[in-house]
């Protein structure tokens, strides 16, 4: 019998890799195998369904068994990979041992996490698949207030969502700006106000140190003294790779699996993508470089080795209070920022020395010209 093609999640990176895969090849046997209920649905959506009224289920674009017969494959989900052995080319779940031809790693980042002073901890809903989603949903029906730690992409996203979706909102963040590793200062100021005009409160610099039960709700204390009276809190101070399994099966590890253009690891029928992969140095937790990587994978999977390469790779945030467009400049490049507009409707472009435009920022009504400056960009991985 022919060992299978193994794909370990099945988020948008397991699945579309599954999907490229099967249109390039019908009857290679393929196994997916993934911790979750297998449900298939768009991860980006998630910061949108309070704002639409919907809960998991409506988020949910196919069951696990569909997707299965969609796919021509046998799906496994509830399950957790126990080791990987590169030498036999098997993975095991328990003591049982599953032999691939060739195995992908699908299964994204994790969610960071800090301790939590006080006896509410256990009200810290972290949001990083539709099972965390549907947790969050279920501990905030019938409540008002939020607070949210994190004020980068996903939190303001979480707090633009939840805040249209009927939901007092609080959001602390240790920093001086929102989405401070993305956003030039007069970006982040204008997505602020946004947020702030529709009524999200923003308390930047203090970090959350004790979150207790209180009569009614929860009481949230801050380090500058400030006490929060809030529901549920949401984290989302941020993602990082998985790489524990891949480590101790003696894959190299850097900030991500390291992987070459093919995607291939330093074992070479072991591959890795997503936000779990570290691409020639380059780590992108996005939708636009994964779909990159699906359709350049199938293809070395069905035995046409392809390199990926990245163009332009603008990130659209989903914060409707402002809306924003980043494409940052490629890592190593130098530039120097110039601002224009007024108000919410910045262009902010990034040049260097002989005047390539190299990022920009974009936000309000100049998210408008993102497709024009797209030509101007240089590739991101050529």
């Amino acid at each position: 019998m022919t060992a299978p093609v193994v794909i370990i999640g099945t988020g948008l990176a397991g699945y579309n890799l599954a999907r490229e895969f099967r249109k390039l090849d019908g009857v290679t046997p393929l196994l997916l195998i993934t911790a979750d209920d297998g449900r298939s649905y768009s991860k980006p959506m998630l910061s949108t369904g309070f704002a639409k009224q919907k809960d998991a289920d409506g988020l949910c674009m196919a069951e696990a068994g569909a997707m299965a017969e969609q796919l021509n494959a046998e799906i496994r989900t509830h399950t957790r990979i126990s080791g990987i052995d590169p030498g036999h080319r098997r993975l095991w779940v328990g003591e049982e041992a599953i032999e691939y031809r060739d195995l992908i790693l699908a299964w994204g980042a994790q969610t960071v996490q800090v301790p939590i002073e006080g006896d509410a901890a256990d009200k810290v809903f972290p949001v990083n698949d539709l099972e965390d989603y549907a947790r969050l949903r279920a501990a905030a029906a019938g409540k008002q207030r939020v607070l949210i730690l994190g004020a980068g992409l996903i939190g303001c996203e979480f707090a633009n969502d939840m805040r249209q979706g009927g939901f007092d909102v609080d959001m602390v963040a240790p920093c001086e700006q929102v989405m401070p590793t993305l956003l030039h200062p007069a970006a982040a100021a204008a997505v602020r106000a946004g947020l702030e005009e529709l009524g999200v409160r923003l308390h930047l610099g203090p970090v959350l140190n004790r979150l207790v039960r209180a009569d009614e709700g929860l009481q949230a204390h801050l380090s500058d003294g400030q006490v929060i009276a809030c529901d549920v809190v949401v984290s989302a101070i941020g993602l990082r790779p998985r790489t524990d399994l891949a480590a101790a099966a003696g894959l190299q590890i850097n900030r991500g699996v390291v992987v070459d253009r093919q995607l291939r690891t330093s074992h070479s029928h072991i591959f890795a993508l997503g936000d779990c992969a570290e691409v020639d140095g380059i780590n992108l937790l996005y939708v636009m470089p994964l779909m990159a990587c699906v359709r350049a994978l199938a293809q070395t999977l069905v035995g046409n080795p392809t390199e990926v390469s990245y163009g332009p790779m603008p990130i659209t945030v989903k914060t409707p209070a402002c809306p924003l467009v980043v494409s940052p400049p490629p890592p190593g490049t130098e530039g120097s920022w110039q601002v224009s507009g007024q108000g919410r409707d910045l262009k902010v472009l990034c040049h260097d020395a002989d005047g390539q435009l190299l990022g920009y920022v974009l936000t309000g009504s100049a998210v408008m010209e993102k497709l024009a400056l797209n030509r101007q960009l240089p590739a991101l991985m050529a």
